[in-house]
């Protein structure tokens, strides 16, 4: 099961997390947010893309977009454009609206919003459409191997 995968690596870091269900799903960041009871800018959205043909992933907050530009500035590339499902799970091994930032099967690169680090504890999608994990930024950075940089437009 997903989930799993992300529990052992998690567990296998010695990172300090919490896995919870929500039965009634976080479709969006927001339902997300109203289910754990924080703020959406807390919640991670993994956002995966297509730049010059290779995977990357980018972690936005969820009160904010992906802003393409800056995305594919982050990795040098000419073209971008956002994955399809098929591409999510090729990329991830998650199906969409499931995607955890570890561990990943094929993503050249991730990339976080600079601004998710100012937060004490952050939520992201544990491998399924009704798991979260929370943890702290500076775990998700280590774990995911993200680069931080500007990856959202102005509000």
């Amino acid at each position: 099961m997903p989930v799993e995968r992300v529990a052992r690596e998690l567990r296998a870091a010695a990172i300090d997390a919490t896995i919870q269900e929500f039965p009634e799903g976080t479709p969006t960041a927001e339902a997300a947010a109203r289910a754990i009871g924080c703020r959406l800018e807390q919640i991670v959205k993994s956002i995966v893309f297509v730049c010059d043909g290779a995977f990357v992933l980018a972690l936005v907050p969820g009160n904010r977009r992906a802003d393409e530009e800056s995305v594919a500035a982050a990795v040098g590339a000419t073209k971008i454009r956002v994955a399809d499902a098929r591409e999510v799970l090729a990329a991830t091994g998650f199906e969409p609206g499931a995607v955890a930032p570890f561990p990943l099967t094929a993503v050249a690169s991730v990339l976080i919003e600079r601004t998710i680090l100012q937060h004490t504890r952050v939520w992201i999608g544990a491998g399924t459409p009704s798991h979260m994990a929370g943890l702290s930024p500076a775990e998700l950075q280590r774990l995911s191997g993200a680069r931080a940089t500007d990856l959202v437009g102005p509000r």
